[in-house]
């Protein structure tokens, strides 16, 4: 799924390890013009030139190569995760 190791909470995707190395997360699409802007942070993207919108985001490799970003990451992802599914994991 999404050319990589997808990673789901409370049956829905929170984020998935790529093939190259970037990250995919699912967050809150009233937060994506916000995040973004976060260095090597990018809107997803399925294929050349189809942008798969709001609240899919794509952050390289090299932004979440030590355990303090990468988390940042992996806890944006939980709390949109949480408010879309009311679960805790």
């Amino acid at each position: 799924m999404f050319g990589g190791r997808s990673f789901l909470v409370n049956e829905k995707m929170v984020a998935s390890a790529r093939q190259a190395g970037n990250l995919l997360v699912r967050v809150d699409a009233a937060r994506h013009k916000e995040l973004v802007r976060r260095p090597g942070a990018g809107a997803a993207q399925m294929g050349a030139g189809c942008t798969m919108g709001a609240g899919w985001i794509e952050v390289a490799r090299g932004a979440i190569d030590d355990d303090e970003s990468l988390s940042a990451w992996v806890a944006v992802a939980m709390e949109f995760n949480r408010a879309a599914t009311g679960h805790r994991p």
